[in-house]
């Protein structure tokens, strides 16, 4: 890469970010942040609700539209600013600096390192089935914390995860442009990827293919109300859509942010829906449902009808793109969301160092190194998993304050725009996360309980940053 010119100036936080992703890359970005690992694994415990396949691709379309549905709220709120920070500046803008910052220590502590140390440990655990990694420290795997943290629990595993933390944010940290071009050669390996599994799926012809014998008989719904099970079924597929709002966390990257963020965060979700549910489809052409069911949590669904379509040859074709899938959505995730945290420090809401840029590669380069640092934390403790499982209804709070801030925005006239579906879309937005919400605290309500004390966590440090720096 060419050398940046070097910028003259004692305070870094003052160095602004270089504009330097078109649409295309972020469209990618999109698509690419989404698509990881979920879609693979997330059928075996949607057909486990006891649904049938028809209501187990509703599941998909409705958590399809309620994504898209965000997608124009966030391109609603995307015209009112050109900063960095995503959905932290747009809760900051709408509703002010608490919810905002909840969001952002949510996203730091939990969501973000969390989502990259899974992904880190997803990639190193495929290509663990391809090349075997050994274990180090298996003399040292039953040592816990609090019987609790197993940090010497697949060592061999843990430490090529850290590895690739390591190295995916040194390429970030050397210009933003890298990582772009990075996204957009693995972005597109797996959309071709999944393109030919859909495509073996739906010509799938049983009579050539030797069929997997079934495991379980038919599965019911009489232990469960068809609208649990469909929200249940939801709760899987929200797991592989999320992300989708991510790549306006790089908005102060992005060429012509106004225009081009909600072009790519709609296009992006739009190619991810499209291509979920025709896969999907494209396993229970090849498996039936109860077959699927049968799968359990432990092993990979895709992996399974890859099987069935192409024998042992199958397993080695799922893990390599497993492998490209969680990989180029690890790279987006180092991206995009240490710019939460730079935005955060920009407005004194965060360590203040944190808001530094560099003089040379116009990258937020402590941000990344603190993200890095708490993400490698969170794959030795091998916890992230459960963390961001217990927070994963928390993000629909967040929806329902992006909603109930982009209808602030409008009638102030803060927002003159046409915003699209405006006001049935907010106000859907709402009504369905508020239901959302209220279902998975009564199916799972320890987790949900956990997962609010760990984003109330964040109240104390507001109240640290607010007296540290004077924050309005």
């Amino acid at each position: 890469m060419a050398q940046e010119e070097i910028i003259d100036t004692a305070d870094k936080t003052k160095i602004p970010l270089k504009r330097v992703l078109d649409l295309p890359t972020g469209i990618l970005m999109v698509a690419g942040i989404m698509i990881g690992s979920g879609v693979f694994k997330k059928i075996a415990p949607m057909a486990a609700t006891g649904l049938s396949g028809n209501y187990i691709l509703l599941a998909w379309i409705i958590a399809g539209i309620i994504c898209m549905f965000g997608a124009f709220t966030i391109a609603g709120l995307a015209t009112t600013t050109t900063e960095s920070g995503g959905m932290y500046e747009y809760l900051r803008i709408s509703v002010g600096n608490f919810f905002s910052f909840l969001f952002g220590w949510t996203a730091f502590t939990i969501l973000g390192s969390g989502s990259i140390a899974a992904l880190a440990f997803v990639f190193s655990q495929s290509l663990n089935t391809l090349i075997h990694i050994p274990e180090p420290a298996a003399a040292l795997q039953d040592i816990s914390i609090g019987n609790f943290i197993f940090p010497f629990a697949s060592s061999g595993v843990k430490m090529v995860a850290v590895i690739t933390i390591c190295v995916l944010t040194w390429v970030n940290y050397r210009g933003t442009k890298n990582g772009g071009m990075l996204n957009n050669i693995v972005t597109s390996a797996k959309i071709i990827g999944i393109l030919m599994l859909i495509v073996l799926g739906i010509f799938y012809s049983p009579d050539s293919v030797q069929q997997i014998p079934s495991k379980t008989a038919g599965v019911g719904v009489s232990t469960t109300t068809l609208f649990s099970a469909l929200f249940g079924a939801m709760l899987s597929a929200f797991w592989a859509y999320d992300g989708w709002a991510q790549v306006s966390c790089i908005t102060g990257e992005i060429k012509n942010p106004k225009r081009n963020v909600p072009i790519a965060i709609i296009s992006g979700v739009g190619i991810a829906m499209l291509l979920y549910v025709l896969l999907n489809y494209a396993f229970m052409r090849v498996l039936p449902v109860n077959e699927l069911a049968a799968i359990g949590e432990n092993n990979i669904a895709a992996a399974v009808v890859a099987g069935a379509l192409m024998g042992k040859a199958g397993t080695v074709v799922i893990s390599l793109l497993i492998m490209i899938c969680t990989f180029g959505a690890l790279n987006v995730c180092i991206i995009v969301y240490p710019r939460i945290y730079f935005r955060m420090a920009q407005e004194n809401f965060f360590f203040k160092n944190v808001a530094n840029v560099h003089p040379v590669f116009r990258t937020p380069y402590v941000s990344l190194i603190w993200s890095m640092i708490w993400s490698i934390v969170l794959t030795v403790s091998g916890t992230f998993d459960l963390l961001t499982n217990l927070v994963v209804f928390a993000g629909f709070f967040f929806y329902i304050l992006l909603a109930w801030g982009l209808m602030r925005l409008k009638r102030k006239g803060l927002i003159t725009g046409k915003v699209i579906g405006y006001p049935a879309v907010p106000v859907i937005v709402i009504l369905f996360a508020v239901v959302f919400i209220i279902n998975t605290v009564i199916i799972q309500p320890l987790q949900s309980l956990t997962g609010l004390l760990l984003v109330l966590s964040g109240v104390p440090f507001y109240y640290y940053f607010k007296k540290k720096y004077n924050a309005e």
